[in-house]
């Protein structure tokens, strides 16, 4: 008897919930008329509203309307007319139809289905299922959630009244006072006001500024997005990298992997690992970074540097772009070095500055300062300033040397057409006999203003300007020390090679020079001795 007791004791500690957890649906009295009938052979009541609505309770749920048929014997309701649900103290629920199935907590509402969460959220659709259970509301043909901050629309879609969390599909359209996004699937924090990107997203701000995001999320509070494998673009840029996170208060954006940003406007783009951008219009690129630009030739001029700073304005006079330290350039018929480089769009020119020298063929030019003009998106003059020197090496491996105060360097078709030595001009020129190829002498001529004319990047014919002053000096009477300059320098050690510059293997390459690079390896000189007349 005491088992017997002790599990009849146990089976009743264990149902006392169930049994104070009423699980039936009440009709309240004096909340309506009540008519009974038989509808499709069902035992029904019909209720329908007096001087006030028609209620029905169900533990902490309460339902109005204007009329419904009370099934009592399956514990269902079907209510029409200004349908209204409170559940707790929290939600309410709005309709104009529901069916409600009080065994199971299914509540299907319908037209005009406005769900509220207190100080959450206000979900609008016209076709809404309602779990009590796990508190989860979802529609099938188009909603509508707004907060204090964000309008989201969906075909379709659910809401966890416990977590707050939303999620959209198909279709999804975002809107608050800074975004416009869209997408095919979104999630949604109605607390933190935080949008989860789970699908490909494409996103538009108040500038019309573009994005598109293959995940991320957005903190809509803070105004700041971190997103994965994402792509901008401004008014004269697009931005393409494995992350890019935006600070929209602070106007901080920080890309990171395989960083790609086009210049729509330069035919320009710049690769590298990481970039970070201030109020949208300054761009700091470093790490493995490097400048691709697309000639009119359909060569392409690759540059890199330590550090590469991008400067946007409306006014085209104040765009810059910067390349501090260690900068190198290539293209298949010029290279270059300097400390640092500057372009200016608004003369479309490249300043380059500390040490600089370029090669260009077999041609070596330095000056105190250089700059380049592109035109037509192709190398049309080179200027060197202060202490101007170019250097080419003949089949013979003698130095042809000219050197004066400034000099401009005019380029046809790409390729090094003419200089003109300004001021203080010298020249060296060895003269080497076209059927023999055996060395005849050397020119050593001083001119204020020299002409130079080249023809397939070497030296065609000289012109000297205003009282030249020369000698012409035999082989045999060459000595080492009379066939250089003052300050002559070659420095063909450091003519940068295209790996030396493309930091990214995966990017397409060109063709190197290699037939152009082979009279200026550093050992040649060594190697080679001159040609003297026998």
């Amino acid at each position: 008897m005491r088992i017997h007791g002790l599990i009849f004791g146990l089976l009743f500690i264990a149902i006392t919930p169930a049994i104070a957890q009423n699980t039936t649906v009440e009709l309240q009295k004096g909340a309506g008329r009540l008519i009974g009938g038989i509808k499709n052979g069902e035992r029904v009541e019909r209720v329908i509203k007096g001087e006030q609505q028609v209620k029905f309770v169900q533990n902490t749920t309460t339902i109005f309307c204007d009329s419904a048929w009370f099934f009592r014997s399956r514990n269902a309701v079907e209510a029409f007319g200004n349908v209204r649900i409170l559940e707790g103290d929290s939600i309410t629920i709005t309709a104009r139809q529901l069916q409600y199935d009080g065994n199971t907590k299914q509540a299907k509402l319908r037209n005009n289905v406005v769900f509220t969460k207190l100080a959450q959220a206000k979900l609008y659709t016209d076709f809404l299922d309602y779990d009590r259970i796990i508190n989860e509301a979802r529609y099938y043909n188009g909603g509508k959630l707004v907060d204090s901050i964000n309008t989201l629309v969906s075909r379709k879609g659910y809401y966890d009244a416990t977590t707050n969390f939303a999620s959209f599909k198909k279709d999804v359209k975002v809107t608050n006072p800074d975004y416009t996004m869209t997408s095919d699937s979104m999630r949604y924090n109605s607390t933190t006001k935080v949008i989860y990107f789970v699908a490909e997203t494409d996103v538009i701000d108040k500038d019309t500024n573009t994005f598109n995001y293959q995940s991320g999320i957005y903190n809509t509070i803070n105004r700041t997005f971190d997103s994965n494998n994402g792509i901008g673009r401004n008014r004269n840029y697009s931005v393409k990298a494995k992350k890019i996170s935006v600070d929209d208060i602070k106007k901080i954006s920080r890309a990171r992997g395989d960083v790609v940003m086009t210049s729509l406007e330069e035919n320009m783009t710049i690769y590298s690992q990481a970039a970070d951008t201030y109020n949208n219009n300054f761009a700091k690129i470093y790490d493995r970074a490097y400048v691709a630009k697309v000639t009119e030739e359909g060569d392409t001029l690759f540059m890199t540097a330590d550090t590469l700073v991008s400067i946007d304005d409306v006014d085209p006079a104040k765009k810059r772009l910067l390349a501090y330290h260690n900068v190198k350039i290539f293209k298949r018929d010029l290279q270059g070095k300097a400390d640092s480089l500057e372009y200016r769009s608004a003369d479309s020119t490249l300043y380059f500055y500390k040490n600089p020298v370029l090669w260009t063929d077999g041609n070596q030019m330095t000056a105190d300062s250089i700059s380049m003009l592109i035109e037509r998106n192709t190398i049309s003059k080179i200027f060197m300033n202060v202490n101007s020197f170019v250097i080419s090496k003949d089949t013979s491996e003698n130095f042809n040397q000219i050197k004066g105060r400034k000099m401009v360097a005019d380029f046809r078709a790409g390729k090094l057409s003419k200089v003109f030595v300004n001021g203080n001009g010298e020249s060296i020129y060895f003269a080497i006999d076209e059927k023999t190829g055996i060395l005849t002498g050397m020119n050593n001529v001083t001119c204020s203003n020299i002409i130079i004319k080249f023809k397939e990047g070497k030296v065609n014919s000289i012109s000297f300007i205003k009282l030249p002053d020369g000698n012409f000096i035999p082989p045999h009477e060459l000595e080492e020390e009379n066939t250089r300059l003052q300050d002559f320098k070659w420095r063909a050690e450091e003519r940068p090679l295209k790996k030396d510059v493309v930091k990214e293997e995966s990017q397409p390459e060109a063709a190197p020079a290699k037939a152009e690079l082979k009279n200026l390896t550093p050992d040649t000189e060594k190697k080679a001795p001159r040609k003297r007349a026998s």
